[in-house]
């Protein structure tokens, strides 16, 4: 198996993604966790760029990384300074890593018009740039910026400006496909011009998904001949972003047969995905191949009664491979075999006239607006009444809720419930941000004293969405809830014309499977 340099910059051109930003701390963690997962390389940021970016290399500098070595990035010399006193260059040598990229043009329009300097001079700065650092023994990168684009404009200088880094020391030639603009044919052909040119020498690949062709176009440079790949975890990036390592890695190692990580490694991905997702507070891709949620979650009846014959029918991978789970929705779609595999994962015997049943009333309740892919908990639930075995913990008597707006502008909710819990009966009050928080305050506040352990349950998510737009105020309306406790997450749902009502059985059921999970 041939080897793959897997280079990660999540950490800078990750972080001109729209909406990224990353603190210090959050910087080092990232770090850490690429060390963990095995790539070789990771880009810290650009050493001129500001404080926080040479704090970082500060102090990860500080840290015993296993695996990873750390790259700062910078330009080449400016045309009118030596390498000397070249600001960007002495800033990427005060990082005292072991290895340094250097972005150098290759095209010759930007050479001219946004450089403003000669094709010829462009040569001598490139090259001048790389041995600066190689005599300073570093590890070099040159990230010919723009590279196919120049190619396609001025093949024979695009391939001068390779040349010039490459007799100057560099370590590798990375093609970086910059505007992303280019179909994987395009960048396998002149990927693999470039690698007949130098074959002494490691060509790298670094692509922009601006058409949506990223991965491929990582991978058809591979297939030319590449062997060091650049990219960063969940796609992150300016505009549409950069290749995603999450997809990259599965497809050179089970797609392609490559040296790229071990399998215990890749098996992190997904956790990897979603803490890069939490980290910068971002919304996880849930159809993300691979690493996304939705990646293994299979609907259609027909295909979940294929899968229980032989999971090869409808997954090119087993998700386990990738850290990822295989996941059955409960819908209106759904045929018996979904249903089944429920039954099976909660231990309830196979019983098809249970499943016939439970299926029935699914597609009666999702008729009528109900949602059960994101709301586990309020099937197990059902499934329990539809059995007989489902017992409540207490019984609404009513609930109340006041809303008032003061002279001053502020607005306070109270909601009074009131439960019958045994042959008690509990009459409270509670206060909150809004209906639906003040709602769960009353109810918590009701049952705590007899449940110490909803002290534990906290609600994490809220959505609402509207079933049956048509009707205007009078609408429909599906309310699903997300709630935690130290061991698990789960889903429950209701639906009411009235939003309140609608919020109060997901509230219910979100309490009443805690109570239910804590017995069992």
């Amino acid at each position: 198996m041939e080897k793959i340099e897997l280079y990660d910059t999540t950490l800078r051109d990750g972080m001109q993604a729209e909406g990224v930003s990353f603190s210090l701390e959050d910087k080092i963690a990232i770090a850490q966790c690429l060390d963990k997962l095995g790539i070789d390389y990771i880009e810290g940021g650009f050493a001129a760029s500001n404080p926080k970016e040479t704090r970082f290399f500060q102090e990860i500098a500080k840290l015993d990384l296993k695996k990873s070595k750390i790259a700062a990035f910078g330009n080449t010399r400016r045309a009118d300074s030596s390498v000397t006193d070249d600001l960007s260059l002495n800033s990427i040598l005060a990082c005292k890593t072991q290895a340094a990229t250097l972005v150098g043009k290759a095209w010759d329009m930007h050479v001219t018009d946004v450089l403003g300097c000669s094709l010829d001079d462009n040569l001598i700065i490139c090259s001048d740039s790389v041995r600066y650092l190689k005599k300073n023994g570093l590890l070099t990168f040159f990230d010919a910026e723009h590279f196919f684009d120049g190619y396609k404009a001025n093949p024979e200088y695009a391939m001068k400006v390779l040349a010039a880094a490459a007799e100057a020391g560099a370590d590798a030639l990375v093609l970086c496909e910059t505007n992303g603009g280019c179909l994987p044919d395009e960048v396998f052909d002149i990927s693999q011009e470039v690698c007949k040119r130098f074959s002494a020498i490691t060509i790298g690949i670094h692509t922009h998904n601006d058409t949506d062709c990223a991965t491929a176009n990582s991978l058809a440079s591979v297939r030319a001949g590449a062997r060091h790949v650049q990219g960063t975890i969940n796609g992150l990036g300016e505009r549409c972003g950069n290749a995603n390592l999450c997809i990259l890695v599965p497809n050179l190692v089970f797609k392609m047969g490559f040296d790229v990580l071990s399998n215990d490694q890749i098996a992190t991905l997904a956790e990897v995905s979603r803490y890069i997702f939490e980290i910068g507070n971002l919304t996880p891709v849930m159809n993300m191949p691979y690493v996304g949620e939705s990646a293994f979650a299979h609907k259609g009846g027909l295909h979940v009664n294929a899968l229980r014959k032989s999971k090869r029918t409808y997954e090119h991978i087993s998700p386990e491979l990738v850290g990822n789970e295989r996941r059955f929705l409960i819908s209106e779609l759904s045929g018996r075999s979904t249903v089944l595999d429920k039954l099976e994962k909660t231990k309830i015997a196979e019983d098809k006239e249970l499943a016939g049943k439970i299926l029935s009333h699914v597609q009666e309740l999702e008729n009528q607006g109900y949602q059960f892919e994101a709301a586990d908990a309020s099937f197990d639930l059902l499934v329990k009444k539809i059995m007989g075995s489902y017992k409540p913990f207490f019984d609404m008597i009513k609930y109340h809720i006041t809303v008032e707006k003061r002279a001053s502008g502020e607005i306070v909710t109270e909601a009074t419930v009131k439960l019958k819990v045994g042959e008690q009966i509990e009459h409270v009050v509670g206060e909150g941000d809004g209906p639906v928080n003040a709602l769960d305050a009353a109810l918590r506040k009701s049952l705590e004293n007899f449940y110490p352990s909803l002290r534990e349950l906290h609600l994490i998510d809220y959505k609402v969405r509207v079933v049956n737009a048509g009707a205007g105020t009078a609408a429909r309306v599906r309310v699903i809830i997300e709630s935690r406790d130290k061991h698990s997450i789960w889903g429950t749902v209701g639906v009411s014309e009235n939003i309140i009502e609608a919020s109060w059985q997901a509230l219910v059921d979100s309490v009443e499977y805690k109570l239910q999970k804590d017995m069992q």
